[in-house]
């Protein structure tokens, strides 16, 4: 993991991380620097980190932003924060963009609970495992994410927990606009997804 992260990126998560940490606030790295870690390398130029926590917690996840040096970008942040559910920040000192996303749902918490955790600068940092990754990116869809996914079959291969991912697609095929996850996940499974 820590030969495809630029010093500022590693510099940044274990500090944040930290922060995160002594605060109590559940989270998770997902995104471009999971994928980093679970799948083929590949640029990158944001943060993405999962919070275990409602936007309720708003309060508690800005004084981490203001222990850590990281500018918050929305003019309206609660307004924003209640609407997207998510928190754009940038590191003052590298212009690095640090997207805080907030999920009281019980995948993201059974998720968090199980991140693979690496550590950064003497820092343990939680990672969305390989699955929680693949679900995110599915969830998401689009061609960049299908991407991503076939980068962590193809390293993690056999390791995968394909049941997990089906289980979880099967809960998320409710989801309005969601309905073909469970075609797409057989088809990336099966080596032949439509990107």
């Amino acid at each position: 993991m820590d030969s495809h992260l630029k010093p500022d990126f590693k510099s940044l998560i274990s500090v944040v991380s930290e922060v995160l940490g002594k605060a109590e606030l559940p989270f998770m790295l997902i995104g471009g620097q999971a994928v980093l870690l679970h799948g083929q390398p590949r640029l990158t130029e944001d943060i993405d980190i999962t919070l275990g926590v409602s936007p309720e917690e708003l309060s508690r996840v800005i004084r981490v932003c203001k222990q850590t040096g990281l500018e918050i970008l929305p003019a309206e942040v609660e307004a924003f924060v209640q609407e997207t559910f998510v928190l754009p920040t940038r590191d003052v000192e590298s212009s690095i963009r640090i997207d805080f996303i907030f999920s009281s749902l019980p995948y993201e918490k059974q998720a968090i609970d199980r991140a693979v955790e690496v550590t950064l600068n003497d820092v343990p940092v939680p990672f969305a495992s390989p699955e929680d990754l693949i679900l995110h990116k599915l969830f998401s869809g689009r061609p960049r994410d299908i991407e991503d996914i076939q980068g962590v079959v193809l390293v993690k291969g056999e390791e995968l927990d394909w049941d997990y991912i089906e289980r979880w697609v099967k809960e998320f095929i409710s989801i309005p606009g969601r309905e073909n996850l469970l075609h797409l996940a057989r088809e990336i499974k099966a080596g032949t997804p439509e990107s």
